[in-house]
């Protein structure tokens, strides 16, 4: 695998700063304190870190309306924290990427301080004005029930301005040159910083023509080009990792780009993320082997991003109104545990509940073909804070100890609570009891992502799905130079014995990667038992990696 090719076989660890560690006992996470906690991650298996936005910021919407894009807010640390931590990532081989949120800024920016100040003001035209109320001024809200419209009245400028979020986060007008222009700049300046790439917030948003005419939502794919050659210019192996909650047949010019040429390198992929949760809740298949087909056809240097949570809600916007219903019954049957009548605002391990289940679901996710992206605390079980608003039920501090405030900080007061009762408190739930502890989740996950960084045939290999004989269990092949993996996954509450015939492989023997147990057949078929919740990795025969291969990954 070459380098430019990195992110294929990488394990993604997404984190927010502020939630982190905090190393001055002020109740917020910073850059000196992730420091502190680089071991952690590097012990853990991670070699790729995403960081939420850090640029200074109001803070309305958990650092997604940036104020400035050049600097780091200063409750995090200084610019000189960032390349203090830089440093100490690359010193451990650990990539980091940041969030680039180019859709809209704040409305504390000083372009859109400058822009509504005069009709004269050379930042005017950097977002989207209508002098009259338009027509579709309450359609096309990203939060329905939280927004109540995307065109809002601004008494100083005298014209309503474009927002597709929060009306505290107006948007760029990413067709005039010079916003795109200076978004290059952005980039440039981040690069030059060591980060590793972007991962891009609200693509088809950002892409989009956001006009009072006929030429609105017309989107442009060039954009998404012309931003790669630039990054790839000023650092030939960054990457763009795009938030795009689209449909199989809508996502080939986000890789694409415009003209043929290349666009986004990686993208999440929430079409398969959704059917995994039904397939999850029901143990019903045929969705999701339907989803991974769907979104199978992809550019070879192209990736998808697999998870199971993120900062946000589990979105199931995309499933049929029987499906999402069934999820919500499964996973988050109260009204307190869903948002926005389409998602679920809660953490994966209270949601299954079962750690059998809990393994199930990381198995699969690490064995899809794609890269996997863990969300920090999962690793240990954490769980969720519904007391609080929205999304930031998700997004409560890191629990290290059974410390006060679960060893993130000193402070008795924090910026988001520390869960502290319950089975998910961190008197029970935290990362120093489960590092000491053979068999628990964090070191159960950390045994995971070395075995899925050992089988890169899932980030670079042909894939196909094999029958089983059993319509609750999936099977997945994987080629790539001449090596075979495939992986087995029982969704269902019982135990089955399941039919494997792998194909010619050429040998005759399976090993499980995860017991050292194999299996042999002269016939080429295999009978093999698999508990309830089970998984199971095989190797077909012996490895075959030259020693080229080997130093590549």
């Amino acid at each position: 695998m070459t380098e430019e090719l990195w992110y294929k076989n990488a394990v993604i660890y997404s984190l927010d700063v502020d939630s982190f560690m905090d190393s001055n006992g002020d109740g917020i996470g910073d850059f000196d304190g992730l420091m502190q906690r680089l071991d952690y991650l590097y012990a853990l298996g991670i070699d790729t870190i995403w960081l939420a936005p850090f640029q200074p910021t109001p803070d309305k919407d958990n650092g997604y309306d940036v104020s400035d894009y050049y600097g780091v807010d200063p409750r995090y640390g200084s610019s000189g924290d960032f390349v203090a931590f830089m440093h100490q990532a690359r010193k451990r081989g650990m990539r980091v990427i940041i969030d680039l949120v180019i859709n809209h800024t704040s409305d504390q920016h000083r372009w859109y301080q400058s822009a509504r100040s005069s009709p004269d003001s050379e930042y005017r035209d950097w977002y989207v004005w209508s002098k009259d109320r338009p027509s579709n001024w309450d359609q096309g809200m990203v939060f329905p029930g939280v927004q109540d419209a995307t065109w809002t009245y601004d008494e100083k400028a005298e014209a309503y301005y474009f927002h597709r979020f929060y009306d505290h986060q107006p948007d760029l007008n990413m067709d005039n040159p010079k916003v795109r222009a200076e978004v290059r700049r952005i980039v440039g300046y981040w690069l030059e910083l060591g980060i590793a790439g972007f991962r891009v917030d609200a693509v088809p948003f950002m892409i989009e023509s956001k006009c009072c005419n006929a030429q609105q939502g017309q989107l442009h794919f060039e954009y998404l080009t012309e931003l790669r050659k630039f990054i790839q210019w000023r650092s030939g192996s960054a990457i763009m990792l795009g938030e795009a909650n689209v449909t199989p047949k809508d996502t080939k010019p986000y890789f694409e780009g415009g003209g043929g040429e290349n666009g986004i390198h990686m993208m999440f992929n929430f079409w398969v993320n959704q059917h995994l949760f039904y397939a999850l809740a029901t143990a019903d298949l045929k969705p999701l082997q339907q989803a991974l087909k769907a979104t199978r056809n992809i550019p070879q240097r192209a990736q998808w991003a697999h998870f199971l949570r993120n900062h946000d809600e589990l979105d199931l916007g995309r499933l049929s109104e029987e499906q999402r219903q069934a999820v919500f019954e499964r996973f988050g049957p109260e009204p307190r545990m869903q948002l926005y009548d389409r998602g679920i605002r809660r953490r994966l391990a209270p949601m299954l509940g079962d750690r059998r289940h809990i393994e199930l679901a990381y198995s699969l996710m690490f064995s899809l073909p794609g890269t996997p992206v863990l969300r920090y605390g999962d690793e240990i079980g954490m769980g969720d804070d519904l007391s609080l608003a929205e999304r930031r039920a998700v997004r409560t501090p890191m629990q290290w100890a059974d410390e006060p405030q679960g060893g993130f900080s000193m402070s008795p007061d924090t910026l988001n609570p520390v869960i502290s009762d319950g089975l998910y408190g961190y008197p029970i739930v935290n990362a120093e009891a489960q590092r000491r502890e053979p068999d628990s989740l964090l070191n159960w996950t950390s045994r995971m992502i070395r075995l899925r960084r050992e089988c890169p045939e899932i980030g670079n290999g042909a894939w196909s799905l094999i029958p089983t004989g059993c319509p609750e269990v999936l099977a997945m092949r994987y080629d790539w130079q001449g090596n075979t993996l495939i992986t087995v996954h029982n969704f269902d509450d019982r135990p089955h014995e399941v039919r494997l015939s792998p194909g010619d492989t050429g040998d005759d023997r399976l090993v499980d990667l995860i017991s050292d147990r194999f299996h042999e057949s002269k016939s080429g078929r295999y009978f093999i038992p698999i508990g309830t919740f089970g998984y199971h990795w095989f190797r077909v025969g012996g490895v075959n990696y030259s020693a080229r291969n080997l130093i590549a990954l």
